[in-house]
């Protein structure tokens, strides 16, 4: 096992391309930047992969978690995850999974904490366009309210996380009530599509507006993120263009953290 560097990135997207995952430069960069990213070689080619991004010393997500097709089987996935989870130490562990890789998940101790389910497509706006802004776009002095409201959602403050959020975001906005940011949204692009996240919001109706005025009038393709709790949501994205790809599974190692009440998209599954 060896810690890899940004000079790893086209290994990594070379991995990400067996698999048959998206070409994703700019995601990678960022989780190189905010994480520890482990690799295993073979010879001179990587074989796998896996990042831990610490939140604090009382969380951490893992992700990217990538064994070569041709040693799959062979107990690297195991191997990537149990040095990541030793690195964690005590902290509470969180991940997006896969049905392809919940089984080594639930045998290492993971539990289930709900379902994640992945909308996409064209955004049309509809009559939302027409209703009154409600949110506007956030400014240098927003950030530790930003942060303030994040640390709520996750149970853990995430300072390298959103330090980089408004450069790494192609839109950033806040509401502000009497005074006091109450919910925030961005906006990130990755290869053909926008990504909506993180979105965090003090009420269902904020949530929808932060996402229209965030996503504004693309014709790009969006994707937005929402858990089991909120069917009329997974409902309203449906109806504006964005229909359900597929679904993972949010689970944690440890004791669940966080106010999902207000947490409403996840930046990326990547980190939870």
């Amino acid at each position: 096992m060896v810690r890899l560097t940004l000079a790893d990135l086209p290994g990594c997207l070379a991995l990400a391309a067996d698999r048959d995952w998206l070409d994703e430069p700019g995601k990678w960069r960022f989780l190189f930047a905010v994480g520890e990213v482990y690799g295993i070689r073979d010879g001179g080619e990587l074989v796998g992969t896996t990042i831990l991004t610490r939140y604090g010393s009382g969380m951490a997500a893992i992700s990217m978690v990538l064994v070569a097709a041709r040693l799959g089987g062979r107990g690297l996935g195991r191997r990537l995850m149990e040095h990541a989870l030793a690195q964690a130490g005590t902290a509470t562990v969180i991940l997006d999974a896969t049905a392809q890789g919940r089984p080594l998940y639930e045998k290492l101790g993971f539990t289930a904490l709900g379902t994640r389910h992945v909308h996409a497509g064209v955004f049309d706006p509809g009559a939302d366009a027409a209703a009154a802004t409600v949110s506007r776009a956030a400014t240098a002095a927003d950030l530790p309210a930003i942060t303030r409201l994040d640390t709520r959602a996750m149970g853990a403050e995430r300072t390298g996380v959103m330090r980089l959020l408004p450069e790494f975001s192609s839109s950033l906005r806040v509401i502000e009530r009497d005074g006091e940011v109450t919910g925030f949204a961005g906006a990130w692009p990755n290869t053909d599509r926008l990504m909506v996240g993180p979105v965090v919001a003090g009420s269902d109706a904020d949530a929808l507006a932060l996402i229209t005025e965030t996503v504004g009038g693309t014709d790009e393709r969006v994707r937005v993120d929402f858990d089991e709790r909120r069917p009329h949501l997974r409902e309203w994205a449906t109806a504006h263009g964005l229909a359900e790809r597929f679904t993972c599974t949010i689970m944690a190692y440890g004791p669940a953290r966080g106010d999902r009440a207000i947490h409403y998209s996840p930046l990326m599954q990547a980190l939870g």
